[in-house]
């Protein structure tokens, strides 16, 4: 619906640009906007009189845009802008025009109307009049956003402005504090093992048509429409036919000049204008003059709340919501649905790859250049993705009849769109083979897409769609070949065929040209040149893969396709092509094996020891298509790398030292590098460059025997990065699962988590071997968990796709419940067939129908679960983890039924009714025909890059990891502002974006704009991401804490629960995020349901993180505190013991933390003192008094908030009294190496503007500390002194210890034994995070004394915590942090300072504010 009016340049089009257009106003980052901005007068076209902010880059037609979508002129289009009387040009800048200044007078003109833009016109008055809602989104299986629902109060406020979008008020929460003090729903409540889906999206009992205020009763085309011949000679577009309120039924006539109304009934045509008719250019100026009652109603409807652009405009690609309305078929009609206007009319089918190049090819020498294409690109993109879902439904209906004979591999072709199924073959596996080709060949061209810098080189627009059962690859339309010369007697199918091992020996300067676009794409992805054993045993040197070709298009573009096999192939998965690569060479392998006496029983080079034994790898797959992920290649590549500068050091170290070979004359340096060369693996001896093969390990793919080496390092190099995965990769992940709260949820967060450490999801096999192998498996149960749910719908897919092939089309809904209650339902005994059909037919009327069962009726649960646990046991090599039926995965992984659910329908594109289901009923079916509402296309394609947004957001994160909150403040803003010109913000990293800023924002003490910003963020995420994804659910939990700084207590509760609802039906109550909730929740409620909260969360952090974690430790304290405020002071001090226990072990005793902690159970103990000696002898009412001023204020209560949800990450230290000896060891040192260097280096470091740039691997800790003390001393100078400050379970700083904490002692300071320090270990400074800085192939040059310590392994890279993070809760670790609060104590201090006043006089305990700190994240601070 309204995808569709999107394209042709109806309201969501014009909001589209509009919001691109205007957001720049609040990025302070762009200057360009700040100084071209002005405001201009807009009067005429019947719109009253009003101001519009314009910039002077902006175009007239930017401006028309802007004006259409304000809500003094909508629904008005076809309008131009005039400047005293002259008609301004559409493509003209605003600055260039002569007179146009400040407060100068625009005219709007109303244009003539075509046929095309009359229809559109309609369509924005049909936007208009309907009531769009989520109820609109699930219709459509989008995912909608319920935070409007959420925050609205029960009497709205009409007459807030509209310009407030997202800043809405909700101060005024007396409405809603009647449920405030009520008890939560039991589901809500923790231990309920209840999960209602009809608390998750809003839903009435009313029909959908008593909600909706009635404009008009009928709307439609007219019956005299099409007008004959001689009318349309006359100018008749259309005849309209409207029934007002009042029962008054009036025919309209669209015409040039806009609408009238006609003389024609329903009997007779009579197309002339009626009498006293006016002819009205909008088409709601006529309504209002033919009917009073619409003319009321629309006036209130013009000035009803309007909801923020972010909130209606159409996302650039579906989000699929599993859940559809609860009486979907009550509500279907329209009322306007039969103007027709919302059908494209039959043009000719878009030629997508002509308009997606012609998108690449746009200019990129200036910032607004890049954005325009950008944005160009995003919209052919998701343009090309609509019509890729719409032809998959076409074609898969059987409404689009093949192209060729092969009933094997059809093809179509339909709307500018080639969709296949590929053919399978032997070769890649079959089927399986043929679905591998289809995801590696989008995977591929994503690559080349990406390529930063290579124009020239292109790529068809590429998508891979799975729509009931079937896959799909749809492409656009590739132009004609052009053909040399020497080629015109060629076949056609040959011509213009450049490269590959099929174009034949040739010479051109067209194909010298792709050949050197091949080499430069090969260096960008490490490929190595490689040679291959073509037709006629002809060698023939590739740059790609072998199965790639090049083109040379008629439009005289270069092309490459069939880039399925581009990455490595994952050698852990090709024990077939390596035997055959064996008894090629067998004679050869012999010999070597009988030379090489040390080696033991032959090991192949390249694997570890034992490694067959200890993983059972390499073994078989389903598919020979196993390759490398990209983000792997860049791993193993650092990994080498790191390798490299170790053995160059060494080899340095045993001749001399560095300074001496560098200073010599000799050849020792050369011949250092030359050997770390050789023993990495590099394809040079004089640099570090790691490149790979993409035809080693290949099915099919013939290698020459003279090219033998080379092959024999490329075997070991692809041996050892498909070892790394399991000796490194893997235990990387479980590790990072082990050490955070925001793990992976479900399926597509644990996809994230593992695809960005360059883990296939064909290794979750070995991720539950890894799991049941470690000593802290209970601690790992729900990562444990979420693989075995995982790999059982991946499972469970396979198997719906080749059962929904043997159904026909009336009987799918029957079907896919029938599937679905065999699946989750243990000893299900389905209703037969037959039988259920003679009642159905009954009851219709329809006679007795037929008797005989269809073959997938005869599907039962053992059948089902059988064929689900022998794919599982193919593809993951798991053989009974699944067990007997699903009661298994509930009774022994604590698996959801209903979680299972949600996993099939999103990965399946099944939408299921929004009701209750009970799925452990066996009499009756849980799931029936009617509760399957649809099944949607689920779409792959291409991610087009935000190039610009996306830089600037990677540099705020590395402004947050060094400190400097402000700087970062500004980059976040110019990215969220480069967002929303790209993509209007609906976008997942805008969505990430949006989050950070806010947090930043809220540090540095600006609560109402976090407030603002991450409102924006949740609907950014619930519409792109999925209103139940884990993303969502994170952001919900931030925003609690946001609002409920600026006072609104009812709404932060309202948040946390939304949040807890979520995460029950996602994955359920036993995760370590629902600790953070539930922590939150204690806080804020009150009486027994806080205690409630505050213990099951306490019960989670001790069993995942066990007693001495920090996280334990927090939640003790907050147990203690509210125990305190309940009069237990004897739990209080159990707790609170606990808590110090805990933080003497972390800290030790001298700790600020330890002392906070032992003055708070000492304060406890005075108290538990004093209450049971005023209960002995004055009675209970002194025991009153002392709850009353223990109780934590509403500061406090935040602080500790912003502690728990991460906000304020606390500061982790395991060897803080042997960092700080060594730091009083070394200040000395430091101080004085630092004064000579800040001195040489006084010219140089004058120049740096402070940005932040980051420490390359520089040796010298001198050099390094005054390159980092120059670049951020005067950025942390002008920030205010708590700033910097890191919190932690008490408030107070936390000093460092960790070996990746690096700072420069500034010199002069108070508290010396307390500053930050430098972290020198031997000498030598620790470099941290390369691999975000690191070229595409990983090299890094060694500078100053070469005495470069790279900590930087692959198991320690920082693909780690902060990485998945910042994917999933869109943030990295925030740790420079000033306090909100206006008070500089702490939570801590306000809690003890009013229990020690209550006790009489006694010291109070003050939070180390002013020193600054850094965490493990290695920040730098001052």
């Amino acid at each position: 619906m309204k995808d569709k009016v999107r394209r042709g340049g109806g309201r969501n089009q014009a909001k589209n640009d509009a919001v691109s257009l205007t957001v720049g106003k609040d990025a302070v980052g762009i200057k360009q906007d700040e100084d071209t901005s002005f405001a201009v007068k807009i009067q005429g076209a019947g719109v009253e009189s009003f101001e519009l902010q314009v910039h002077g880059f902006w175009l007239v037609q930017d401006a028309v845009i802007t004006l259409l979508s304000k809500d003094e002129v909508y629904p008005r289009s076809n309008l131009s802008l005039a400047l005293a009387g002259t008609t301004l040009d559409p493509l003209a800048e605003l600055q260039s025009l002569k007179g146009l200044k400040p407060g100068a007078i625009l005219r709007l003109v109303e244009e003539p109307y075509t046929a095309r833009s009359a229809r559109l016109h309609l369509a924005r008055v049909l936007e208009l009049l309907r009531a769009s809602g989520p109820q609109d989104a699930l219709r459509e299986g989008r995912s909608p956003s319920i935070l409007e629902t959420l925050t609205q109060t029960q009497t709205p406020d009409s007459s807030l402005p509209n310009g407030k979008n997202l800043k809405r008020s909700l101060s005024n929460t007396k409405t809603e504090l009647a449920n405030q003090g009520g008890a939560l729903p039991e589901y809500l409540l923790p231990g309920s093992l209840e999960r209602p889906l009809m608390a998750l999206l809003p839903h009435s009992s009313q029909p959908e048509s008593h909600q909706v205020p009635s404009y008009l009763r009928d709307l439609s085309l007219s019956c005299w429409n099409p007008p004959p011949g001689h009318r349309k000679l006359q100018g008749d577009f259309l005849y309209i036919t409207v029934v007002t309120m009042e029962g008054r039924r009036c025919d309209i006539t669209s015409c040039p000049k806009g609408f009238f109304l006609n003389r024609s009934t329903e009997e007779v045509f009579d197309p002339r204008p009626a009498q006293s008719s006016p002819v009205c250019h909008c088409f709601t100026d006529l309504l209002c003059h033919i009917s009073p009652a619409f003319k009321q109603t629309f006036t209130t409807l013009k000035n009803r709340h309007q909801l923020p652009p972010v909130e209606i405009m159409p996302t650039p690609y579906h989000t699929l919501s599993w859940l559809g309305p609860p009486c979907a078929s009550r509500t279907h009609k329209n009322t306007f649905s039969r103007l027709g206007v919302d059908e494209q009319p039959a043009t000719q089918a878009p030629d997508w790859n002509e308009e997606l190049q012609a998108a690449r090819d746009l200019p990129q020498g200036s910032l607004e250049e890049r954005l325009q294409r950008d944005r160009a690109l995003l919209q052919v993109n998701s343009g090309f993705v609509r019509a890729v879902m719409q032809g998959a439904e076409t074609v898969i209906d059987g409404f689009v009849e093949p192209v060729n004979g092969n009933p094997e591999d059809p093809a179509f072709l339909w709307g500018g769109l080639f969709m296949s199924q590929c053919a399978a073959s032997a070769v890649f596996g079959g089927e399986r083979g043929r679905r591998a080709v289809q995801r590696l060949e989008l995977k591929g061209v994503q690559a080349y897409s990406d390529l930063e810098g290579l124009q020239g080189l292109h790529t068809l627009p590429t998508a891979i769609v799975d729509y009931k059962g079937v896959r799909l690859s749809a492409q656009g339309l590739a132009p004609g070949l052009e053909g040399s010369e020497q080629d015109q007697e060629t076949p056609s199918a040959s011509r213009g065929l450049l490269y590959g091992i099929n174009a034949g020996p040739q010479e051109s300067p067209h194909r010298r040209r792709l050949l050197e676009l091949l080499a430069h794409s090969a260096k960008a992805l490490c490929l190595q040149r490689n040679v291959v054993v073509g037709p006629n045993s002809r060698q023939i040197p590739l740059f790609t893969s072998v199965d790639a070709k090049g083109l040379l298009g008629a439009d005289g573009r270069f092309y490459i396709l069939d880039v399925f096999r581009t990455f490595p192939a994952d050698a852990n998965f090709c024990p077939e092509v390596e035997t055959e690569r064996e008894t090629v060479t067998g004679e050869e392998k012999k010999e070597s094996c009988e030379e090489d006496e040390g080696n033991k029983g032959c090991v192949k080079e390249g694997w570890p020891e034992n490694y067959h034994s200890d993983s059972g790898l390499p073994q078989s797959f389903p598919h020979r298509l196993c390759r490398l992920r990209p983000e792997m290649v860049q791993a193993f590549i650092q990994h080498k790398h790191t390798q490299f500068t170790q053995h160059v050091r060494e080899t340095l170290d045993e001749n001399g030292g560095f300074e001496e070979c560098a200073t010599a004359c000799d050849s020792r340096a050369t011949n250092a590098v030359r050997a770390a060369c050789k023993e990495v693996g590099s394809v040079s001896d004089i640099i570090f460059e790691m490149r790979f093969s993409p035809s080693v390990f290949s099915s099919g793919v013939s290698l020459p025997d003279d090219e033998s080496p080379s092959i024999k390092l490329q075997e070991r190099l692809l041996r050892e990065a498909a070892a790394l995965i399991i000796t490194h990769q893997i235990p990387a992940f479980v590790g990072y699962c082990l050490q955070s709260n925001e793990a992976p949820m479900d399926g597509a967060s644990l996809k994230q988590a593992l695809h960005q450490r360059g883990i296939n999801l064909r290794y979750l096999g070995h991720v539950i071997k890894a799991i049941n192998q470690s000593e802290h498996k209970e601690s790992l149960r729900h990562i444990l968990r979420t693989v075995i749910g995982d790999i059982f719908i991946r499972s469970t897919r396979r198997v719906f796709n080749s059962f929904l092939q043997g159904v026909d089309v009336p009987s799918l809904s029957a079907a896919v419940s029938h599937f679905l209650c065999c699946l989750l339902v243990p000893h299900f005994t389905p209703t037969p067939a037959g039988e259920e059909s003679k009642k159905k037919s009954r009851r219709r009327g329809r006679g007795a129908g037929a008797s005989e069962s269809t073959p997938w009726s005869t599907l039962t649960w053992p059948e089902l679960w059988n064929l689900v646990c022998q794919d599982a046991a193919e593809t993951y090599n798991i053989s009974d983890s699944l067990g007997s039926g699903p009661n298994h995965l509930v009774e022994h992984y604590g698996l959801q039924k209903l979680s299972l659910l949600r996993e099939f329908c999103l990965k399946t594109g099944v939408q299921l009714r929004l009701r209750d289901y009970f799925l452990d009923n066996q009499s009756k079916a849980p799931i029936g025909p009617d509760d399957v509402l649809n099944i949607f296309p689920v779409v792959k394609h291409i991610h087009m890059p935000t190039v610009d947004a996306s830089k600037a957001y990677r540099a705020a994160r590395n402004f947050i990891e060094k400190g400097l909150l402000d700087q970062a403040h500004e980059r976040l803003k110019e990215a969220a502002y480069l967002f929303g010109r790209v993509c209007d913000d609906l976008h997942p990293e805008a969505s990430y974006c949006h989050s950070l800023l806010a947090k930043v924002a809220f540090l540095q003490g600006k609560a109402a704009e976090a407030r603002s910003i991450q409102l924006k963020a949740v609907v950014i995420s619930e519409r792109v991401l999925g209103f139940d994804h884990p993303n969502t659910i994170q952001q919900y939990a931030l925003l609690a804490a946001y609002v409920y700084a600026g006072g609104e207590t009812t709404l932060a509760q309202k948040c946390l629960l939304r949040a807890r609802l979520l995460m029950l039906t996602v994955h359920g109550e036993d995760h370590p995020y629902t600790a953070t909730l539930d922590s939150c929740l204690g806080l804020m409620l009150t009486g027994d349901q806080a205690g409630q909260f505050l213990k099951n969360a306490l019960r989670l952090n001790t069993s995942f993180f066990g007693p001495t974690d920090l996280h334990t430790a927090l939640n003790q304290h907050l147990l203690a505190q509210w125990m305190c405020s309940q009069g237990d002071y004897r739990s209080a001090m159990s707790h609170e013991k606990e808590a110090l226990t805990a933080f003497t072990s972390l800290f030790g005793e001298d700790h600020t933390q330890t002392r906070c902690s032992t003055e708070f159970l000492c304060t406890i103990t005075k108290q538990a003192v004093r209450v049971e000696r005023s209960l002995r002898q004055a009675g209970a009412e002194s025991t009153d008094q002392a709850v009353e001023c223990l109780s934590p204020t509403t500061e406090t209560i935040l602080e500790q908030m912003v502690l728990v949800t991460g906000i304020r990450k606390l500061a982790h230290s395991d060897r803080l009294q042997e960092y700080k000896q060594k730091h009083l060891e070394l200040k000395a040192a430091v101080r004085k190496e630092l004064a000579n260097q800040m001195y040489r280096g006084e010219k140089s470091t004058d120049e740096e503007t402070g940005c932040g740039k980051e420490v390359m691997d520089e040796g010298s800790p001198a050099v390094e500390s005054n390159t980092e003390s120059k670049q951020e001393q005067q950025p942390v100078e002008e920030t205010s002194v708590e700033s910097a400050a890191v919190v932690s379970a008490n408030g107070h700083v936390v000093e460092p210890a960790e070996n990746e904490e690096k700072t420069v002692d500034g010199g002069d300071s108070e508290h010396s034994d307390r500053a930050a320090e430098a972290m020198i270990v031997n000498g030598e400074t620790e470099s941290r995070a390369e691999a975000e800085e690191s070229a595409p192939n990983g090299v890094k040059s060694s500078r100053a004394n070469g005495e470069m310590k790279s900590d930087t392994t692959v198991d320690d890279m920082k693909l780690g915590s902060n990485e998945v993070n910042g994917a999933i809760n869109g943030a990295l670790d925030i740790t420079a942090s000033p306090s909100v609060l206006k008070s500089k104590g702490t939570w801590a201090d306000v809690v003890v300072s009013k229990a020690i006043v209550a006790n009489g006089p006694g010291d109070k305990v003050t939070a180390v504010n002013r020193v600054a700190d850094v965490t493990a994240n290695g920040s730098v601070e001052k």
